[in-house]
């Protein structure tokens, strides 16, 4: 199995790398082949510029990042995206890799009758979402609005006709223990050390 990991934090010492650490060990464990895509080290550009408008609308990206990002997904069997939700929703370089990378004739196609997407990435068996917050959960789904949810999993991977459709949630995170922590650690591992 290919897993393209998608991740987006730029401090190396966030609890969202100690997770992005575990889940690679469980993912090589389980025999998968990881393809990494570090946003921050890499320093992809969120911004949409004019060339990329242009190309997005011609369906032929210009951006030679953007385009490797794009067939390496073609590729992927699983899909991971790790990130911290910042102000209720995710970080911009993240929604800049959905606005320019998960293009139509790479990621999904509109329907022949004019109505609906297809999804192209015909490889893909599930798309997981991890992400790190500081609220707790009952504030973030009833407050908020579990803006997550709604943004990338109906509005994105479901709108595109994507199913296996996966979010894990850590709540709280700079509150709990630190044997909490942990121990949300050690069980993600577990989980993509059986992951297929």
């Amino acid at each position: 199995m290919r897993t393209v990991i998608v991740y987006n934090h730029p401090f190396e010492g966030s609890y969202c790398n100690a997770i992005l650490s575990v889940v690679t060990n469980g993912l090589r464990k389980a025999n998968h082949e990881i393809d990494l895509m570090h946003l921050d080290r890499e320093e992809f550009n969120p911004r949409m510029s004019a060339e990329d408008l242009t190309g997005f609308v011609a369906h032929q990206a210009v951006d030679p990042q953007v385009i490797d990002y794009g067939k390496r997904l073609e590729k992927a069997d699983h899909l991971i995206f790790i990130f911290p939700i910042w102000w209720d929703i995710m970080p911009a370089t993240t929604k800049g890799f959905i606005d320019r990378v998960l293009a139509p004739a790479v990621v999904y196609d509109h329907h022949p009758r004019g109505f609906g997407l297809i999804p192209l990435l015909k490889n893909l068996k599930s798309i997981t979402l991890i992400t790190t917050m500081n609220k707790p959960k009952v504030m973030y789904s009833l407050l908020i609005g579990n803006l997550i949810q709604k943004v990338m999993l109906r509005s994105v991977f479901k709108t595109m006709g994507y199913k296996n459709l996966n979010w894990i949630s850590y709540n709280r995170v700079k509150s709990v223990t630190q044997e909490k922590r942990v121990k949300w650690l050690n069980n993600l591992e577990k989980r993509f050390t059986d992951f297929k």
